[in-house]
Order: C-alpha cells, then sequence, then structure tokens
C-alpha cells in the first residue's frame, strides 16, 4: 500500500480527494476490541483468520457471505505486542496484514470461507501479493482448531492437484493462529468509507488483473 502514498497526495493536492491521508493523523494506540471475545457468548459463532495482502481488500469479499457477523482488519504472525501500521508495513515486526472473520456456523460453513479466501489471493506468489511485497503481505491461513486445520490442508490439497498448478505450485502456508492484534480505526471498513480511494488503489495495485489470470474472469 506504501507506494500509492504518493499517488494519493498527488490527487490530493489536485483537489481529488480531500482528505487523503487521514490516517497519518490516526493516533497509533487506537485499537478495537478484538472480535474473539463475541465468540464466547455464542456457541454457534466461529473465528477464522485469513491473510491475503492488503486488508481493505479482504473484508469485503467475507462480509458479503450470509452468516458472516464481523470482519476486523489486523496484524497477526508477529512478535511484537499492539503493533501499528507503520511498523508492519514497515516489515520489521514479522507480522502480516490480516482479516479476522467471526462468523455463524449454522449459517456458512468454514469450507465457504476458504473459497472465498483462495479466489481472492495469488496463492503462487511467494513474494508478498499482487502490488504489495514483503513478508507483511504474504497470503496464509490461520486455524484455530484442528478441524480448521484438516479442511484448510485438504482445500489446499485439492487445488494443488489442478493443472494450472503444476508448473509453479501453491505456496500459501497453514498455521496455527498467534495473537490477533486489530488494526488502527481508521483501516477497519476502508473500502465501505473510502470507495472511491479504494478503488484508485485496488485498481493501481492490479489485483483484479492479477485475479482474473489465476482464477478466470469469473473468480
Amino acid at each position: 500500500m506504501r507506494r500509492f502514498l504518493l499517488g494519493l497526495l498527488l490527487l490530493a493536492s489536485l483537489g481529488l480527494i480531500w482528505d487523503a491521508l487521514p490516517f497519518y493523523a490516526t493516533a497509533d494506540s487506537m485499537f478495537e476490541a478484538a472480535p474473539e471475545s463475541a465468540t464466547a457468548a455464542d456457541p454457534n459463532l466461529a473465528t477464522a483468520t485469513f491473510a491475503g495482502g492488503c486488508f481493505w481488500c479482504m473484508e469485503g469479499p467475507f462480509d458479503e457471505l450470509e452468516g458472516v457477523r464481523s470482519t476486523t482488519s489486523g496484524y497477526t504472525g508477529g512478535t511484537k505486542v499492539n503493533p501499528t501500521y507503520y511498523e508492519v508495513s514497515a516489515g520489521g515486526t514479522g507480522h502480516v496484514e490480516a482479516v479476522q472473520v467471526v462468523y455463524d456456523s449454522t449459517k456458512v460453513s468454514y469450507e465457504t470461507l476458504l473459497e472465498a479466501f483462495w479466489k481472492n489471493v495469488d496463492p503462487v506468489d511467494d513474494s508478498g501479493q499482487f502490488c504489495d511485497k514483503g513478508n507483511q503481505y504474504e497470503a496464509r491461513i490461520f486455524v484455530h482448531d484442528d478441524q480448521q486445520q484438516a479442511l484448510a490442508e485438504q482445500s489446499k490439497q485439492v487445488l494443488s492437484a489442478e493443472p494450472k498448478f503444476q508448473a509453479t505450485p501453491i505456496v500459501t502456508a497453514i498455521e496455527p493462529a498467534p495473537t490477533f492484534y486489530p488494526a488502527e480505526d481508521y483501516h477497519q471498513d476502508y473500502y465501505l468509507k473510502h470507495p472511491l480511494r479504494y478503488k484508485y488503489y485496488r485498481t493501481g495495485c492490479g489485483r483484479d488483473r492479477r485475479l482474473a489470470e489465476v482464477w478466470g474472469s469469473g473468480g
């Protein structure tokens, strides 16, 4: 995402985006409560965590699924407690940008979430995702229990058997879910709060173009 800041600044100077970079004025300590606490009150609620590059682009595919209660952008997989966006994007904390999904398991299955995940990432890219490069943008599946582990491994195995992944194999890692730290409030629901800037970023990053190359125009 950082490479698009200059572009956003240019647009701001032209008056096309009056608040192009408001997250620079957002306090680093502004974190929302972790969504996992909501699952304790309802036995049907479960948590899934996925990393697919820029977390702005990963909330929407899950939000549109019936049975998904919430999506939260955040950071996971690193060593620093409560990392900030600036620290993670610089690549020095070991975290990746991720989305944590709270869902009603009686209305939407984990398999459906996995399908949404795969169709929104480039699973053969081992350098990041799309225009965002670095370990902090890697695609990963973070599993919360043995059942998720088994289903994730099965889905990866099925996809890996497809002819298009023979020459260039899937590199997406499946790992136990570590502590998840919600991102600053500005990043939550970014695609809904700032649709024009989101579209500019997503298009400039070539995300949809590459997804069509990997999965076909129909996703």
